[in-house]
């Protein structure tokens, strides 16, 4: 299966250069070709080009540079929530507060947001505008993180696991599910939906390993999952099957992994 959505989307981009070349070819024999309508044409075909999910086993995303405008954003399979879990996991040297996963609504910016707090040493989930915090984590520069926050809107109780260690389960909010259009970010914070992204809290470093399910995971699975053995993929978002678009300096590459 991986190498025939491989082999679909290489067949698409080679569609995609074919036309662009004939287009080309016609507008040089007829300057007065409607350049408009041939951009808006190549341009939705590129579109559905990205669109198409990707295996990204064994890569990441790297983030280079500090930047306001840098970005991955995520297609989610699906519009209602009512418990949630994510994992992920990520490399940086930032001194400083940046974010680690953004989903918003049109009507709540920080509907499920994790990110890290560099003066109080914390980690912050915030879920449908409410907040917790989670102090006391051995969150090194410079070496890789796995980071799970699993939330149940008719409990009302989030648990985080680092690096494969629960936290205490506590109450941040409850009654109503994450629901409505929404947008995923990986590098940026949306302080509105789709926007209000700010330079000083953006990610440098790379990520890998984003999953994202519609229940809590058990703890079974989250050790699986850290200790990257045979688990369940995201049923929402899935590392293996990712359908994502890149804005700005963002590189997949291989993941770096060390050799002994």
């Amino acid at each position: 299966m991986r190498k025939e959505t491989q082999r679909h989307s290489d067949r698409n981009e080679e569609a995609v250069i074919v036309h662009i070349s004939q287009s080309c070819s016609r507008c040089a024999k007829h300057p007065d070709t409607d350049f408009t309508m041939t951009f808006l044409l190549l341009l939705v075909m590129l579109t559905a080009c990205a669109a198409i999910p990707q295996d990204l086993s064994g890569k990441m995303f790297t983030f280079p540079q500090q930047s306001a405008t840098s970005l991955v954003k995520l297609t989610a399979s699906e519009l209602l929530y009512r418990a949630v879990t994510v994992c992920h996991r990520s490399f940086t040297d930032i001194k400083r507060n940046h974010v680690l996963f953004s989903l918003a609504t049109p009507s709540i910016a920080n509907d499920f947001l994790m990110i890290w707090d560099d003066t109080n040493k914390e980690l912050q989930p915030h879920i449908r505008n409410a907040k917790t915090v989670y102090g006391g984590l051995d969150y090194k520069l410079n070496m890789w993180h796995s980071i799970c926050t699993t939330w149940d809107s008719e409990s009302g109780l989030v648990q985080m696991w680092f690096d494969g260690q629960p936290t205490i389960r506590k109450f941040i909010t409850s009654g109503s599910a994450i629901t409505g259009s929404n947008i995923i970010t990986l590098g940026q914070e949306q302080d509105s939906y789709g926007g209000g992204y700010d330079l000083k809290q953006s990610f440098v470093g790379m990520m890998s390993d984003v999953h994202m399910w519609d229940h809590t995971l058990s703890p079974c699975e989250i050790h699986k999952y850290v200790d990257g053995l045979n688990f369940t993929p995201g049923n929402v978002l899935n590392w293996g099957a990712l359908e994502f678009q890149i804005t700005g300096k963002v590189i997949v590459e291989d993941k770096l992994n060390a050799c002994y």
